[in-house]
């Protein structure tokens, strides 16, 4: 493989990975999205 190949290569998965790892950090964080909404209002 040349050169340019593998550092395509490296900033891809550095972009597929690090993407994966923020999302994972951020579902830590704040939870789900079920969990942040609050329950419709419903006028009975």
């Amino acid at each position: 493989m040349s050169t340019i190949a593998i550092v395509m290569m490296l900033v891809a998965m550095v972009v597929i990975w690090g993407g994966l790892a923020l999302s994972v950090i951020s579902l830590v964080r704040h939870g789900n999205v079920e969990e942040r909404t609050e329950a419709p209002r419903r006028d009975l």
